[in-house]
């Protein structure tokens, strides 16, 4: 059961190939279609701007493999960026993203007089059972680091939250696709976990 970890120039696969490695995974990463199409999950990582980052995907013709892989019911896991731009639209320079999921990031809040980005140790509060978090403590802590934030249109695909001057629905899941604004190949042992969760899906 091969994973596929899509390359569209949005950093951080170097730690991402380290924990799916560790995990003895079975990967390819690759920002061709025509390599990621066997494989029978995928893994949509990502650091950086929203807009630069589409632009990315429609070159590479990544955009109409992430609908058409998401059509066909394959598991994908959307992973900071990856988390924000499969849904309808970014503030991140008013990027219009993939639209898979009912919603949009949004950024923090000036008025909240946080630090932005938000940048480190954070707690998942569980919402919903998800395979993802089998075997997983509520509450765990991940490693964030990010500006924006998922604000989902339809409530009931939020998985967990997390506060941060507001709370915010820091994972999701519709349909086949979950989506979490953290980075758990940075995570220590719980983002392991969570990933060799991923893997394991039937």
């Amino acid at each position: 059961m091969k994973i596929g970890v899509i390359d569209y120039e949005a950093g951080n696969l170097t730690s991402v190939e380290t924990a799916l490695r560790y995990l003895q995974a079975d990967y390819i990463i690759s920002g061709k279609p025509e390599d990621l199409e066997p494989c029978s999950k995928i893994i949509f990582p990502g650091v950086g701007e929203a807009s630069s980052a589409m632009n990315t995907l429609k070159t590479r013709k990544l955009d109409s493999f992430l609908d058409e892989r998401f059509k066909a019911n394959i598991p994908i896991l959307g992973i900071c960026l990856g988390c924000q731009i499969v849904l309808e639209e970014s503030e991140e320079n008013n990027t219009t993203c993939l639209g898979i999921v009912p919603g949009k990031a949004v950024r923090f809040p000036d008025s909240l007089n946080l630090k932005v980005p938000h940048m480190g140790w954070n707690q998942v509060e569980i919402e919903r059972d998800h395979y993802l978090f089998e075997g997983l403590k509520n509450n765990s802590s991940f490693y964030f680091v990010h500006s924006y934030y998922p604000l989902l249109a339809d409530h009931t695909t939020a998985v967990g939250s997390t506060d941060y001057g507001i709370r915010f629905s820091s994972v999701f899941s519709y349909k086949n696709l979950s989506a979490v604004q953290f980075h758990p190949e940075k995570s220590g042992d719980a983002g392991l976990k969570l990933l060799e969760n991923f893997i394991n899906y039937r």
